[in-house]
Formats: C-alpha cells, structure tokens, sequence
C-alpha cells in the first residue's frame, strides 16, 4: 500500500535530542540559520482578543468579496474567471495558499504544508477540470484513465521504510513477520479493494472524494460512531505492525491516530482514493519540488490571465465583516493601515475558527461553536537545506517519500527528487513532518507556544537523528520550521452527522461557506470543492 499528505510534532525533547550539550554543527544551524514561521498566530491571537481595529482609510465597490486566498478561496475565484465573472476580489489572508503554501532559499523549493495531490478519482471532476486548465492533464481529463504529464508523476522510487537499521521497500511493514500477521494484511488489503467499488442503498461509492459525494447508507455510516481503533478490535485486526501502518496513516492525513478518528474517516482514507493515469502505475500521485505550491500558483496565474490584471488579489486580512441592507461591508488590516470592501455577496474561506470571530454570530446560521466546532491538530513542517547527503544505512535507496518505523513523527519528503536528472541534486532539501498527535490540541499548541528553540529543534530533527545520526547536521546548512497550530480539523466520531457543519454547508445568502473544515477534515480536493461549490451558487 502507499500513501501520504501533510504536517507536525510533539513534546518529545527529552528522547530525541543528542543526550547531551550541543554539537558544533547544531549550535550552527540554530543559532545562525534558524527560522521559525507562525503563519497566521498573530494575527488570530490579535482576532480572539478583540484587539481595536485601525480606521479605514477608504472603500472598494465589488460584487463578491472572496475572504481568504487558500485553496478554497483560490478555488472558488478561478470558477468564476473561468465562467467568465470579472467582478470579484479576494482578500488574501495571514498566508498565501494557506496549507498549500510553500518556501524557496538558493533556488530550491520547498512545501510549507501539503506536498502531494493523489490522482483525482471520477468523483473529483472539479480537480480534474483544474489540472486539465494547468495541462498538468494532457488528455481524456474525465474518462477512466487520464494522461497526466510526465513531469508531475511522482518518481521511482516512491517510498521507503527505516525498520530495525535497513530500508526496506514501501511503507507497510510485511518482511519477517509472522504468518498470522501476514494473513491480516492480505485481509485488509482485500477489504479495503471491495470497499473502493462497493455502493451503498443510494447507489453511491461507501467512500469518496469529495466527501459530499460519498454515499449516505446508514448501515455504513454507523461507522462513525465508532474509534478507528475499536473497529480494528471488533474486526480482529491485532497485528503490531499492521496497526502501526495504520495509526501512521491517520496521523499523516488526518493530524491524530487510530485512537482519536472516525472508524469511517479511517477506512475512508483507504477507499475512497481510486484515481488511475494511462502512464502511471497504481497508488501514484502528483507532486512538485514545492509540494502543492505551484498548484495555488497555478490558480493565481489563471486567474490573472482571464481577468488580464492582478488587482483582484488584496493584500491584509479581514478581520471583521458587518451584515448591510444591499450586503456586507469587509473591514480589511494590512500593513499599511485598513480599508473597506462593499461587496454584494461574500464568501468566507477562512477556517471556521476565524470567522466565528470575523464574522456576526454564526449561530444565526445554524453552527454553534462550542456544540459543533471540530477540534484541530497542531503540526510542525521543518525545512532542512542541505549542502550534501549524509551518510545512507543499508537497504533501499533515498526515496521520495521516507518514513522511520514506529518514529517519532511523520518522516520526511526530499524536495528535489521531481527533478529531471541523471544524477542527484548536488544539494537539496529534506521536509520533515510532524503532528503533534501524542498531545491534546490545546496542549500542542500551549507547547508550540512556550517550546524553545532547542526543543523546536529536536522535535523537528527526531526522524532525521534516527536515519543519519550525527552526519546529518553536517550536512544542514540552515533549516526553517512552520508551526501550525490550527493545521486541520480532525475527524473524530460524529463528524458526518455534525448539525453545525451540515447547517453552513447549506447556506446560500448574503454568506456562503467554502473551506475545508465544512468536510471535517483537510486535503486539497475538500477545500477545492467547497471553493467550486461556492462559484457555482454564485453563477446560479
């Protein structure tokens, strides 16, 4: 089986550090090139505190005030310049991109959040039509298997596993094991192809992407009452290894384990991706030097293109929105003071989180946040520039995708393994992944916030020590780490039926909704839905 999508740490300071004082290569990166990135903390800390808004210093007329530049924001401008619609802006927001942001230093780019697309499934027309838009889909975008460019297709090879001091082929642990613990991953396997093409009383996939095309039998949506985890019991899968993988995949898409999660947002995870590419073998995704960067860059530049300006783009944040007779008024803060959108419509792609203090009450719309609000995972994404490549252990070579057994966090990602070459990269960039899942999400985000930068450091190095030891702070020549504290709604039981979310997913006023926490949880193909969804009530 392969895998993987995006995030951060944990409080493990004491375990994954050197044992004692500092090294002279560690003392170097951290205190000469170590950046430390909070994208967005100030400015929601400043929102949750009410601090005073500056005065508006003057007013823009628009018809549609998008209020975020995240997926779901850029999403929902591009439906609309595609549809011909001129008469928009959108207000970007703390971060460009938002979890598909990304970095570059000395030519070399980099994810800050999300790093990889799966290949859409039939389901997912509105990301097909965008990659179609891009010419990342060459032909046969909607048909069974669409031709993909070559240069998108993530390489060979794709993925390994550290397991008792030797790489080893893909990341589902199945050398050594016993026959019985074999027989449960073969079970499993089989169980999750029968759920990729099974459909429930409604005639829909049990599991698709977007969510809101899964189907809705409540034989099988009964799963959500129950833990990932006591699912695994029922079922009797007890396999180490196999729970392993699994708690794994969950911390890596969702930001908690098998013991947080749904029991259908688990299977889920597995059965709902069934994308194919006429040039590319099954399990392949889409990935770039900056993970998911250039896809929001895509976005931009095809928007600007139809719209034939950029202007549409406003820099700062919107920090506060009031309900008018003819709309809303959109009191912006950027660095160079606040200004006011009046706009005839609005959509709010802001986390839910943030509008609940941007915009008026929100019960007034049917979602109370202390009944409904998911809770969300905090996650570390730590950028380690290399000038060179420490020293390998034995086993399979450096891959794509790199992952320690039973480690300490989510593994790492190497920047320049797209690259087009007949040799490695002189010098690249390992992304390493962390959720801070072995915390409560308040916890991890009261230790983001009091954590110094040793332990910053370490957390963020832990799979790495494990790998290289010593040789790779040789190899560092500065590293960068983004902490998100609000990185991505976990699906924990319930999260189908949520009134709250059910109730903003409906609305269609004044405010539309259009983020990915209306899904419950947070990948490129929910947030981009929720944008398209928005654009076409728009257009309608």
């Amino acid at each position: 089986m392969q895998r993987r999508t995006l995030l951060l740490g944990a409080a493990w300071t004491a375990t994954v550090g050197l044992g004692g004082a500092l090294g002279w290569h560690q003392r170097r990166v951290l205190r000469a090139q170590f950046e430390l990135r909070y994208p967005g903390m100030e400015a929601g800390h400043a929102l949750r505190d009410g601090a005073p808004l500056p005065a508006a210093s003057g007013t823009r007329d628009t018809r549609v005030a998008i209020l975020g530049a995240g997926v779901a924001g850029l999403a929902c401008a591009w439906k609309l310049a595609r549809e011909g619609r001129r008469d928009f802006v959108v207000v970007a927001g703390p971060e460009f991109g938002g979890n598909a942001n990304a970095g570059e230093r000395n030519g070399l780019a980099y994810p800050r959040g999300a790093h990889y697309l799966p290949l859409p499934s039939r389901e997912s027309t509105h990301v097909r039509e965008m990659l179609a838009d891009f010419r990342l889909i060459e032909r046969d975008a909607q048909g069974a298997s669409p031709y993909y460019d070559e240069r998108v297709l993530v390489h060979s090879p794709q993925e390994r596993l550290l397991r008792d001091g030797r790489w080893e082929d893909a990341l589902l642990p199945m050398t050594g094991l016993p026959p019985e613990d074999l027989a449960e991953h073969h079970r499993f396997e089989a169980l999750v192809e029968r759920l990729r093409t099974t459909r429930g009383n409604d005639g829909r996939r049990l599991f698709a992407v977007p969510l809101v095309a899964s189907s809705t039998d409540p034989a099988w949506r009964a799963l959500d009452t129950l833990r990932f985890d006591d699912w695994l019991d029922r079922e009797g899968y007890r396999s180490p290894a196999l729970r392993w993988y699994l708690d794994y995949c969950c911390r890596d898409d969702y930001g908690a384990g098998t013991d947080t999660v749904s029991a259908w947002a688990g299977l889920h995870y597995f059965a709902s991706r069934d994308g194919h590419a006429a040039n590319a073998a099954g399990g392949a995704v889409l990935t770039w030097p900056g993970g998911l960067g250039p896809l929001v860059h895509h976005l931009r530049e095809a928007i600007t293109a139809r719209l034939g300006h950029a202007d549409w783009l406003v820099d700062g944040l919107a920090a506060r929105v009031q309900l008018t007779a003819p709309g809303a008024r959109v009191h912006c803060v950027a660095d160079g003071g606040a200004s006011e959108i009046a706009a005839r419509r609005v959509v709010c792609a802001m986390p839910l989180a943030v509008a609940a203090r941007v915009l008026p009450d929100l019960r007034e719309w049917g979602y109370d946040a202390h009944a409904h609000a998911s809770p969300h995972a905090a996650w570390l994404v730590s950028n380690f520039i290399m000038k060179g490549y420490p020293a390998e252990q034995p086993g399979e070579s450096l891959a794509w995708d790199n992952v320690v057994y039973r480690g300490h966090a989510l593994g790492y990602v190497v920047s320049t393994h797209q690259l087009l070459r007949v040799a490695p990269s002189p010098r690249t960039v390992f992304t390493a992944y962390q959720a801070l899942s072995r915390l409560g999400p308040t916890q991890a985000r009261q230790w983001l916030l009091e954590a110094d930068p040793d332990a910053l450091r370490d957390a963020a190095a832990a799979d790495l020590l494990t790998a290289y030891g010593d040789d790779l702070w040789r190899e560092v020549e500065s590293l960068e780490i983004t902490a998100r504290g609000h990185a991505m709604a976990i699906p924990v039981p319930g999260y189908l039926s949520n009134p709250g979310l059910a109730a903003l997913r409906d609305v269609d006023g004044t405010v539309l909704f259009a983020h990915a926490d209306l899904s419950g949880y947070s990948v490129f193909e929910e947030a981009a839905w929720w944008g398209v969804a928005a654009a076409q009530r728009l257009l309608s």
